[in-house]
């Protein structure tokens, strides 16, 4: 067992070494008595040293074998297709050098408006079952509907309960860069409340003519929204639960780790959620006043 403070100097070493690295967070359905612990010491090193985090929730991947894909009994190989299929378009850029206008050490500068709010959510659309293939002609309509659309993304929590800071979608095949930009353009105007408009140009677009093996086009979604919270929350109040009565605590002192770790820990999560609120309650603050004003010409 890797203590806390090994663990600190582990990611600080690899922080070091790879700077465009990659961070995949695997939140479990069955949840074990310590997962909680486990999550918010976890999180605590995340906070300062990884650049961009992708949650990647197995719940949310069970979902969407079960009620898209319509799999009765999905195994862990479904999962980890999906898996797959994701984080192949988020590394798009490393497989097809000079293919996109972007890297990964741009996405991080375009997705990362804040130091600690660096965690995101992915979705792909569209979704396929393991060694399945897509007989429908897709359009690139369709895809960007997919992509927003809750029931894809890859975390358990609902996008539209808080906004998007930043985004980015990577689209690959054969398609035209014009038509891309026109229909994120168009859900961002139907759906203008969700994105926080003081943050301008805020949704990045990219193309590789390549597709996936079995797809014609796919497109994945790396949104960093303020809903991720829900997901930190879950596990506060559970930590809280169990640290306050000191349950299971002897397992990780035994093996050198003190109290006061559990403590800052717990104090960094706390900040992280409520720095994550404060941008959307300046999202919803806006909006307020913009219709006082409205009403007030009218008037």
């Amino acid at each position: 067992m890797i203590n806390d403070g090994k663990k600190k100097v582990l990611f600080c070493k690899l922080r070091d070494i790879a700077k465009n690295s990659l961070s995949i967070t695997r939140h479990r359905c069955r949840e074990r008595q310590y997962l909680p612990y486990n999550a918010t010491l976890s999180a605590h090193q995340l906070i300062e040293n990884a650049d961009d985090m992708f949650f990647i929730d197995n719940e949310a991947l069970y979902n969407i074998c079960s009620r898209t894909l319509k799999l009765i009994t999905p195994t862990y190989g479904d999962l980890n297709h999906l898996v797959s299929a994701t984080m192949s378009g988020v590394t798009t850029c490393l497989c097809f050098p000079g293919q996109l206008n972007a890297d990964l050490q741009k996405l991080a500068v375009n997705m990362v408006p804040f130091p600690w709010l660096h965690f995101f959510m992915p979705s792909f659309a569209l979704p396929t079952s393991q060694g399945s293939q897509q007989y429908r002609a897709l359009t690139v309509a369709e895809l960007a509907q997919q992509l927003f659309d809750a029931k894809n993304i890859m975390a358990a929590c609902d996008p539209h309960h808080g906004c998007y800071l930043t985004v980015a979608a990577i689209f690959r095949g054969r398609m035209f860069m014009r038509e891309v930009d026109e229909q994120i353009f168009n859900i961002q105007n139907k759906n203008s409340s969700c994105f926080a408009e003081w943050l301008p140009h805020n949704v990045k677009t990219a193309i590789c003519d390549i597709p996936p093996l079995g797809l014609k086009m796919s497109a994945t979604l790396i949104g960093n929204n303020t809903s991720i919270q829900e997901l930190f929350n879950h596990v506060s109040e559970q930590f809280t639960a169990m640290f306050s009565r000191k349950a299971f605590l002897h397992w990780y002192t035994g093996e050198g780790m003190d109290e006061m770790e559990f403590t800052e820990a717990e104090s960094n999560l706390n900040d992280l959620v409520s720095e994550y609120q404060q941008y959307q309650d300046s999202t919803a603050e806006e909006e307020e006043f913009e219709e006082c004003a409205e009403e007030g010409e009218v008037a």
